[in-house]
Order: C-alpha cells, then sequence, then structure tokens
C-alpha cells in the first residue's frame, strides 16, 4: 500500500521540476496551469534568482506545482494510484490536489495568497523559529507554555526534532530554557514564525479564499496535518486547511497514522528530500522513494520490477 507525501517550505531550488516538465507531457501541462494561474511563475522556478524563488509567495505555488508535476508524471509511467496522501504545511495542498479534491489553477492561487497573508501577518524581525532536538516533547511544551510572550509547538517533525515558533524575544527566552535542560537548539531560517498564533489574520483571510473554492470528492483520504486523521468528506477541506495555518504540524503522529492504515510505501514527490529523510526516523524500516527527474521515475521501475 502506498502514501504519497508532499513537502513544504524550504525544499525548493532553482531548476525545480524542469527535467520532468521536459520529459513529460502531463507535466509540462501543469506548468501551463501554473503560468495561468500565476504569470511568470515557471520562469523564476526555472532560472531563478533563488531569492525570488525563495519569496513565501512565490515558494509555495512553486513546490506545489513541482510537485504536481512529479506526480502526474510518476501516475503515467507506473499507472499507480496511492491509497492515502500527506502534505507537510503547504504540501496539504498539493496532497488535495493529487487526490481531485483541489483543481490545481485553484490551488495554486491559493497557496499564493497563503504565503502572502503569512508574510504580512508579522513584520520581518519580530517573529522566529527554532528547531528543538530531542526526543522530551512533554518538557518543550511545557516550556513553551510557561515562558512569557507567544512561543507554540509549530511542527512534529520527527520523534527528536520538534519547531517551536512565535514572537522573536519568547522563541528566544524558550530556547534559552530548553539548553539549560539539555536540549539542542538551532535558530531557523524564516522570513515568518509559520503555525503559531501570530498566524490569526493569514487564517482568516485565507478561510475566506477557501471558502469561496469548489471541492471534489476525493480519490482517496489525506491525512490532515491539524488532526493526523484520514479526511474523507470534501465538506471538511476548507476548515481543516485554514486550522493549519496557525496549528501544528503533526507530521509524526500523520506517519504512525498511515503506518497503522497498513502503508508499507512512502514515495515524496517534488524538489528536495526533507520528507523521506523525517520519515527514516519516524519509521527506519519504511520502504521510501523520492521523485523529481525523469531518472526517479526510472528508479522508481526498476525496482518494482
Amino acid at each position: 500500500m502506498i502514501a504519497a507525501l508532499f513537502p513544504g517550505q524550504n525544499s525548493h531550488a532553482v531548476g525545480m521540476g524542469t527535467a520532468v516538465r521536459d520529459a513529460y507531457n502531463v507535466s509540462a501541462q501543469v506548468f501551463e496551469v501554473a503560468d495561468q494561474a500565476l504569470p511568470g511563475i515557471t520562469n523564476v522556478m526555472a532560472e531563478g534568482p533563488l531569492e525570488d524563488l525563495t519569496l513565501t509567495a512565490n515558494q509555495q505555488p512553486a513546490l506545489v506545482t513541482a510537485s504536481i508535476a512529479a506526480y502526474r508524471a510518476w501516475q503515467e509511467a507506473t499507472g499507480l494510484k496511492p491509497a492515502y496522501a500527506v502534505g507537510h504545511s503547504l504540501g496539504e495542498f498539493s496532497a488535495h490536489v493529487a487526490a481531485g479534491t483541489l483543481d490545481l489553477k485553484d490551488a495554486i492561487q491559493l497557496v499564493h495568497k497563503r504565503g502572502t497573508y503569512m508574510q504580512e501577518a508579522v513584520p520581518v524581525g519580530l517573529g522566529a523559529m527554532a528547531a528543538v532536538m530531542g526526543e522530551d516533547i512533554a518538557t518543550i511544551s511545557e516550556v513553551c507554555k510557561n515562558t512569557p510572550g507567544v512561543v507554540e509547538v509549530a511542527n512534529f517533525n520527527a520523534p527528536t526534532q520538534t519547531v517551536i515558533s512565535g514572537e522573536a524575544s519568547a522563541v528566544q527566552a524558550a530556547s534559552a530554557e530548553l539548553k539549560g535542560k539539555g536540549f539542542k537548539v538551532i535558530p531557523l531560517k524564516v522570513s515568518a514564525p509559520f503555525h503559531c498564533s501570530l498566524m490569526q489574520s493569514a487564517r482568516e483571510k485565507l478561510e475566506t479564499d477557501l471558502q469561496n473554492i469548489s471541492y471534489q470528492p476525493l480519490q482517496f483520504p489525506v491525512i490532515a496535518n491539524f488532526t493526523a486523521q484520514e479526511v474523507q468528506n470534501p465538506a471538511e477541506v476548507a476548515a481543516l486547511l485554514s486550522a493549519q495555518v496557525t496549528g501544528s504540524v503533526r507530521f509524526v503522529e500523520s506517519i504512525y497514522k498511515l503506518r497503522d492504515l497498513g502503508v508499507t510505501e512512502f514515495v515524496e514527490f517534488g524538489s528536495g528530500t526533507v520528507l523521506t529523510g523525517l520519515l527514516k526516523r519516524i519509521l527506519p524500516e519504511a520502504r521510501s522513494f523520492n521523485i523529481h527527474t525523469p531518472e526517479d521515475i526510472q528508479k522508481y521501475l526498476e525496482a518494482h520490477q
């Protein structure tokens, strides 16, 4: 049983998706739709500069485009369909495009707005995020709760990697407290404090946009970031996609959920290997693949002969 994985921010690279676009007509069509939805986005993907591609409002639609281009090429080459899908943060939009819930053009326009709203929610420099290395999630959560100001758990990425997010001063204070308790803390280079209550204005704006979109029946269930549970009813999708803007990304629980549902193979679609890297830390025994280029698809086919 296969689960499709779709990455979130910081999996981007100049040139992402172009090899599969040139090799598969279905992928080229994805790039065409992306340019209709957001004129010029595929030029930024192909040519950069990296600074422009890294901008949240560009990076999010670029990642959806690259992920779906890879996914559709893999589908055409293998004739396969996953049993489930999960995305990390904005990757949840890609998961819903793959499942047929969201129209690709709608998704690209939505994540462009999402990126814009998230960037506008907190002025640059006032927010921060940090990765905390250690297994004691309860202590991390308790330190955040007891630190003055806004600092919250944003991502449960792996059993030994938790990301905290909030006001810069509060994140620094919590980081110092956690270091004193023996945790390793790494400040992250981010443009805004994602997945915390400071994103409330972004959530509200996105919620309005999400309510104006039509949703189709899911071809397979998507595991929601906010609940780590299966979504099968399209009527639930808008609320869940807006809730994850301020809520934690429960990636560890999502992977355990997929394991419990019987998934034995995980395939990450799009640029980078972030999710398969996290997967190996969550389920070391899991079989995993990355699909980004025609060569990746060839390797996948050879592994399944």
